[in-house]
């Protein structure tokens, strides 16, 4: 029997790592009280896990014609489409909590064409899901049916960079067996308790 793929790829221990990406990694454990398992696997190769994150945030962290809810509507729907379970569950995660709303990462990952969005929304997720599965076939019509609804070329060009970057993401994660940590699970659902 052979080992599972995430035995194949161990990153060196915390204290092991170059300076930059360990504090980086301490940084995110203190600020959400432990370290994601993206962090961890990605350390594996620290010049690619500074390039992932350098263009993880560009994409994510900024600020634009889409809000960072809806960016990560789209790492939702296309990590679905791309049964990308850690995906799936640790940006729903981060969904539920920037959208304040604990339905909303289940109901993008079954379905999106039925979940509680807006027609605007369902446009993006579904120009999204087309540069995620069949990028070779965007045309002009796609362009001019996701600009009816209001958003701009930077806008466009951004959703179709998120789903193409987490088409890469989703497949190292596939690749590496790479599980959410079970503290995604209930992230975000419940009313913090004061």
């Amino acid at each position: 029997m052979s080992k599972p793929a995430a035995k194949r790829f161990q990153p060196p221990a915390i204290d092991k790592l170059p300076d930059d990406i360990r504090t980086r990694i301490l940084a995110v454990q203190e600020k959400s009280g432990f370290v994601p398992n993206v962090f961890l696997t990605l350390a594996y190769r620290p010049d690619e896990f500074r390039a992932f994150f350098a263009y993880h945030d560009a994409l994510m962290e900024k600020d634009g014609g889409l809000t960072k809810a809806e960016r990560e509507m789209i790492v939702v729907a296309t990590s679905a489409a791309n049964q990308c379970h850690y995906c799936v569950i640790a940006h729903g995660a981060i969904l539920r909590i920037r959208a304040k709303n604990p339905q909303i990462a289940d109901q993008i990952a079954v379905n999106y064409r039925k979940a509680d969005i807006t027609p605007r929304q369902r446009a993006m997720l579904d120009f999204a899901m087309k540069v995620s599965r069949a990028a070779n076939e965007v045309s002009e019509a796609d362009f001019a049916e996701i600009a009816s609804h209001g958003f701009s070329e930077d806008d466009i060009w951004d959703i179709a960079a998120i789903a193409a970057f987490f088409a890469l993401s989703n497949r190292l994660a596939n690749v590496t067996a790479m599980r959410p940590n079970d503290e995604f699970y209930m992230m975000g659902r419940l009313p913090k308790q004061g």
